[in-house]
């Protein structure tokens, strides 16, 4: 048995897994652990909890220690160090005269590495850049090419919903996201209410799926025609997932008028079918919608 923490440093968003020992550490506290990178200074994000070593997919390396003040320092002093490597970098972009955004710099904490993270359109030779910024900073130089989704993630924002985004806040990972999805929950297909700041297909779409798809196994199609509790017939006019409501098209017997009547799912009889994706859009809407999807399962991030 391995009493296990989990881990997140600055730039990424994953949790990573090390040994606490005899040390005594708590959500919030910082503490020095050796990564690949080297020395590191992260957030400890998930308390100490008892794993079987069988459990343990790969060997897991134990915290060096809690962080201490002069170790907080160093964090901000190389916080001060990245605004000028920022400023820096700019600059040699341009004198390079490379198409490229520059998204934001990291120093490890160690200092062994400065890296700097950037967005471009197709591939960058960088090579240039990098020798020059080795001799200014005299250290290892990573240049680092991300995408539109990473670069959101980094920078932050606040989403339709009004709320910190997502990927910011506490995402991990990016998901595969579909159109399907945005079908299935019933909003609308124009690209630009379900795409997120980044351009791509919100993740937000992904969280609620599951859901969905269960909620949606119990209702009927538009269109199908279906037998209700009190003796009508009609053809389904629109359904309320959330609420599990069907608006029902019925004719009135005793004056031969139709009208619109609203039914639970409970109060319905009907044979459950495969669910079609019928969508009306016109030529021009479908190819902005294969565009977006394809841009969404295109690979986001490029390490050189």
């Amino acid at each position: 048995m391995k009493d296990i923490i989990g881990v997140r440093f600055r730039q990424a968003g994953k949790i990573y897994y090390f040994s606490a020992g005899n040390i005594e550490v708590e959500p919030g506290n910082h503490v020095i652990v050796e990564t690949a990178r080297g020395v590191e200074y992260g957030k400890v994000v998930l308390s100490k909890r008892e794993i079987d070593d069988e459990e343990l997919v790969a060997p897991v390396k134990e915290i060096i220690r809690v962080a201490t003040p002069e170790d907080d320092k160093k964090v901000l002093e190389n916080k001060e160090k990245e605004v000028k490597a920022r400023d820096i970098c700019l600059e040699k972009i341009k004198k390079h005269g490379l198409e490229m955004k520059l998204i934001g710099v990291e120093y490890t904490f160690d200092n062994n590495k400065v890296l700097f993270y950037f967005t471009a359109d197709g591939r960058i030779d960088f090579r240039e850049l990098v020798k020059d910024l080795a001799s200014v900073f005299r250290t290892r130089i990573e240049l680092r090419q991300i995408g539109v989704r990473d670069e959101t993630k980094t920078l932050g924002g606040i989403g339709i919903c009004g709320r910190e985004l997502c990927c910011h806040t506490f995402l991990a990972d990016f998901n595969p996201v579909s159109i399907k999805m945005a079908k299935d929950q019933n909003l609308s297909l124009n690209p630009t209410k379900i795409s997120g700041i980044c351009g791509r297909l919100m993740c937000c779409l992904k969280n609620e799926q599951e859901t969905y798809e269960y909620l949606n196994s119990k209702l009927p199609d538009v269109g199908d025609v279906v037998n209700t509790v009190d003796g009508f017939k009609g053809e389904v006019a629109s359904v309320n997932v959330l609420r599990q409501t069907v608006k029902l098209i019925v004719e009135d017997k005793d004056n031969d008028e139709r009208e619109i009547k609203e039914y639970k799912i409970s109060e319905l009889k009907f044979k459950r079918k495969h669910r079609r994706d019928k969508v009306d859009l016109s030529d021009a809407e479908l190819k902005a919608l294969e565009d977006l999807e394809r841009k969404d399962k295109s690979k986001q991030k490029i390490e050189d």
